[in-house]
C-alpha cells in the first residue's frame, strides 16, 4: 500500500459486494483486550480487518499487538498519533508527560521491523489525521470532507455516531450496555467511531469494536470484557506509569 498524505482518507473497496469488516481502533498495545475481541469475533464471522490507528502507546505489549494484527492480514491500517511518536515520525511534544513517557518506552521496545511499517493513512479526521472529533462542528466539517457515505474514525476512544441528510444533522452516543446495530440508509452520510479496543474512555472498561456488513449496510457496535488485571500487571511490570494501569479498570 503506498503512503498517504496527512489528512487524506482512504476509501475501502472489495472485489465482492458482500463483505464483513472487523473494525479495530485504538488498541494501544493492550494484547489482552485485543485477544478478547478476536475471541468474541473469530475468523469466519468477518472477511477483512480495518485498523483505525494507535496500535501502540500506553500499554505494555506493542510488539505482540503489531504481530497479532499483521497475522490477520488487514485490508487497511491507519497510523495514529501514538504510532507516529513511537516510530519517530512525530516527537510527541504535544503529549502530556505520561503519554510521552509511554511513547518513548514504546519506541525503545519496538523491534526494528515494527518501528518502520511503511504505512501512512489518516486517524483522527478526514481533514487532519491528528484532530479530535468531539462536537457537532468538528463532525460537520468531517462529513463535508469525507468522500464516502460511511466514514469511520478513532482517536477519541469514545463511541459515537453522527449522521446527516440533505436537511438534517444528528448525533448520538450508543448505550454501551447493549449491542447496537446502526442501519445505514441511502441518502444519509455517517461518521462513526466504534470506540477503543485497548483503552475505552466512556466509563465502560470493556473493549469496544465494530463489524460492518456491506450486504445489509449495517454496523454493529460491540463490547467484550477482558482480563483487565492481567493488562494492568503487564504495564506495572514494564515500569510504565501506574496511572496507565489504573485507568483501565474505570474506562477513563
Amino acid at each position: 500500500m503506498p503512503p498517504q498524505e496527512a489528512g487524506d482518507t482512504v476509501p475501502v473497496s472489495s472485489a465482492g459486494s458482500n463483505m464483513r469488516y472487523l473494525i479495530l481502533s485504538d488498541i494501544h498495545a493492550n494484547i489482552d483486550a485485543l485477544d478478547s475481541v478476536l475471541a468474541a469475533a473469530p475468523a469466519g464471522t468477518w472477511d477483512r480487518v480495518l485498523v483505525l490507528g494507535d496500535l501502540v502507546g500506553y500499554g505494555a505489549e506493542p510488539n505482540a499487538v503489531i504481530d497479532r494484527i499483521l497475522a490477520l492480514a488487514p485490508l487497511m491500517v491507519i497510523r495514529g498519533n501514538h504510532d507516529k511518536a513511537a516510530c519517530g515520525i512525530d516527537d510527541g511534544s504535544s503529549f502530556n508527560v505520561i503519554a510521552r513517557t509511554a511513547a518513548l518506552w514504546t519506541m525503545e521496545t519496538l523491534t526494528r521491523s515494527n518501528r518502520d511499517p511503511g504505512i501512512e493513512i489518516c486517524h483522527g479526521a478526514p481533514y487532519d489525521e491528528d484532530h479530535y472529533i468531539f462536537d457537532s462542528e468538528d463532525a460537520s466539517r468531517a462529513l463535508d470532507t469525507a468522500t464516502r457515505p460511511l466514514c469511520l474514525f478513532g482517536h477519541t476512544h469514545l463511541p459515537v455516531t453522527f449522521l446527516r441528510t440533505a436537511t438534517t444533522f444528528d448525533g448520538f452516543v450508543p448505550d454501551s450496555a447493549q449491542e447496537i446495530e446502526v442501519l445505514l440508509e441511502k441518502g444519509t452520510n455517517y461518521l462513526i467511531n466504534v470506540g477503543s479496543v485497548g483503552q475505552p474512555r466512556d466509563g465502560d472498561p470493556r473493549a469496544a469494536f465494530g463489524i460492518y456488513n456491506s450486504a445489509d449496510s449495517s454496523l454493529r457496535l460491540r463490547r467484550v470484557a477482558y482480563p483487565i488485571a492481567q493488562a494492568q500487571r503487564r504495564i506495572l511490570d514494564a515500569g510504565l506509569p501506574p496511572s496507565l494501569a489504573n485507568r483501565l479498570s474505570i474506562g477513563r
